[in-house]
């Protein structure tokens, strides 16, 4: 298994509907994407989150799954109109 998680740092422009459209889209891989097993996303919680307000999991098959979901034209759909929003972090590891 591999799993792939997410935090982002909203910028200033981004809108409370960009933000549930975020949510929504990224959810909505689940249906779409080969070798993704689960995706978890939500409000970061935590009182050490140095600003990362949105946080998310997702979990593959493997990392070679995980490697075609970066490359996958509906997440490049994504990260075109979400990049210029955001300030993300990303950790990835094998379990």
């Amino acid at each position: 298994m591999f799993i792939h998680i997410f935090g982002f740092r909203w910028k200033p422009e981004a809108t409370e509907a960009d933000k549930a459209r975020a949510a929504h889209d990224i959810v909505a891989f689940r249906d779409h994407i080969l070798g993704l097993i689960d995706v978890h996303v939500g409000p970061n919680l935590s009182p050490h989150g140095q600003g990362y307000t949105f946080a998310g999991l997702m979990t593959f098959t493997d990392k070679a799954a995980a490697d075609a979901y970066t490359t996958h034209p509906t997440h490049q759909a994504l990260l075109k109109w979400l990049l210029p929003l955001i300030d993300p972090v990303e950790l990835d590891f094998e379990a």
